[in-house]
């Protein structure tokens, strides 16, 4: 039994024991739920659903490295083109952008706001659509659709045409994100998503990287057949957007046991490896296998999953957490272009920040995973960013440009949590449609963040914002609070459901298990389900 894997899984959101598929012990483990109740007939995966399945640790491995190069490594260039088309405005920003428009920094601030309303406003209506028509259809689309207008922005010529781009871009790229991160639970387990969604974050980071060295050299176009230098930047970022939208199209599965496409004419996995990939999937998550990969949502789907008091703390950490460090990220290469620095300077010293988040991500993402904790390795984030905060604000007026410069890259380079707390809320879910919407939920309340962020720092306050910094140590401490009473009151819940657990005898907890009705209704609440923490 050494080198053969039955699914066995240490899961916390099991009863915290590890089992094996082949036994059914008083306490069972999600993997051996899904040994004894197959998925339901509509689930797409079900032609291979077996529960005598074994396999190997290594052909696991070899399914796991196929999805990180055909799925992972494609939805990662998605997330790249998505940054792409976000990010070019703020090096716009560099190049005298609001100048040639005949706005201000206050204008700037609306346009932001506008367009991440529209995106908030798009983002559940967009998750129905995808649970319904699929990823492999909507996701492409909307990449394209974004991106049609992205480069269209080439064109605007006053603040009137700033806002319709902007409320234009946020509409079609709401729902992006969560519905990405959906697609990949389908193909992932549980304790492997934290890591791969740092990867898509990641990713993030590179086209920041990636955008501002583009900035650095097509900004020098200005002057080129008279049009500026943001021009050419918003119309060839648009176009590599647009290419990569179209391919994925034509490329994209439909789920891991529909994987030919247009462009890939056969099938990724193997009749073997569907079957490891398909059971693996459900002995560490059965719920999977309770719906189909396109079985609509409902309004009361909807009721429920917001009535989830389990959810509301992560909401609430959702709407403060990210807010702290989001107004010098998003103000770094203006800020740097008004301390004195070049246009090329203020783009090339955008970098580092980038590149420092990417290695902080990655190793707090993996130690996440390695340890199965969530709430203390979030707050490593904003323990990192509060110090800092607080000493940019006791920097004097005048000069110190290179210490406020090392100071807002660390901020921004701070280590980013949002992949882990995105994994919290898919493995506290258990249910995959209340998964799409709660996913759906707590992005929409990330970006309703996004829009009081984007407010905190005012023309009036420029260019220290020492007000604006007042606000953001305010937030930053009370975000630190806010991940430790989510903590206990999961901690609370769990012991509630422990509690209801023990006074029931072997034959009963047996029964609950097997009635698979009651799991499909009660999701999470059920009393052999433990919220991680």
């Amino acid at each position: 039994m050494a080198d053969i894997e039955q699914g066995r899984v240490g899961s916390t959101n099991s009863l915290g024991k590890e089992t094996n598929a082949s036994k059914l012990s008083i306490v069972v483990g999600q993997e051996d739920l899904a040994s004894v109740t197959p998925p339901h007939e509509s689930y797409e995966g079900y032609h291979r659903f077996d529960p005598a399945a074994s396999w190997t640790a290594q052909e696991e491995r070899k399914v796991v490295l196929k999805t990180d190069l055909m799925l992972l490594s494609f939805v990662c260039l998605m997330f790249f083109g998505l940054q792409l088309d976000r990010g070019n405005l703020s090096n716009a920003l560099t190049d005298n952008f609001l100048t040639d428009l005949g706005m201000t920094s206050n204008d700037y601030n609306n346009g932001t706001t506008i367009q991440l309303v529209c995106f908030l406003s798009a983002e559940l209506p967009m998750q129905l659509l995808i649970k319904r028509y699929g990823f492999k259809r909507v996701l492409p689309t909307m990449m394209i659709c974004w991106s049609m207008v992205s480069w269209t922005q080439a064109w605007i010529t006053s603040r009137a045409t700033f806002y319709v781009t902007r409320a234009l871009i946020g509409f079609f790229e709401g729902g992006f994100i969560p519905g990405s991160i959906l697609f990949a639970t389908y193909f992932y387990k549980t304790r492997e998503l934290s890591v791969r969604l740092a990867f898509f974050w990641s990713t993030l980071n590179v086209a920041r990287i990636i955008s501002s060295l583009l900035a650095a050299g097509i900004l020098k176009m200005r002057g080129v057949h008279g049009q500026t230098g943001w021009f050419w930047l918003f119309l060839i970022e648009g176009l590599i957007t647009l290419m990569i939208g179209i391919t994925g199209m034509f490329y994209l599965p439909n789920s891991p046991t529909q994987t030919k496409s247009v462009l890939f004419r056969r099938s990724w996995y193997t009749e073997r490896q569907e079957v490891i990939m398909v059971n693996r999937i459900l002995r560490d998550d059965p719920s999977k296998g309770l719906t189909n990969i396109k079985e609509r949502a409902t309004l009361q789907d909807v009721l429920n999953a917001w009535s989830d008091k389990s959810m509301w703390g992560l909401y609430l950490i959702g709407l403060v957490a990210y807010i702290p460090q989001s107004p010098i990220q998003a103000y770094l290469s203006l800020t740097l272009k008004r301390l004195g620095f070049s246009t090329f300077d203020s783009n090339m010293l955008s970098i580092p920040s980038a590149a420092l988040q990417i290695i902080l991500m990655l190793a707090l993402s993996k130690s996440s995973e390695f340890f199965k904790e969530r709430t203390f390795h979030c707050l490593v984030g904003e323990f990192w960013s509060l110090p800092l905060l607080v000493t940019l604000l006791s920097l004097p007026n005048h000069g110190y440009n290179w210490p406020r410069f090392a100071i807002s890259t660390m901020v921004s380079g701070y280590p980013y949590f949002h992949p882990i707390v995105s994994a919290w809320i898919s493995e506290n879910t258990f249910d995959v449609k209340k998964r799409a919407i709660t996913a759906a939920t707590y992005n929409v309340v990330v970006q309703i963040g996004s829009v009081i962020s984007s407010q905190i720092y005012r023309a009036n306050d420029a260019p220290y914002y020492y007000t604006g910094n007042k606000v953001l140590v305010s937030l930053c401490a009370f975000s630190l609070v806010v991940f430790v009473l989510q903590r206990e009151f999961l901690r609370y819940l769990n012991r509630q459901k422990e509690k209801a657990w023990d006074v029931m005898s072997p034959e009963e907890q047996g029964a609950y298990q097997a009635d698979q009705a009651a799991r499909e209704k009660e999701g999470n609440k059920r009393l052999d389900f433990r919220f991680a923490y």
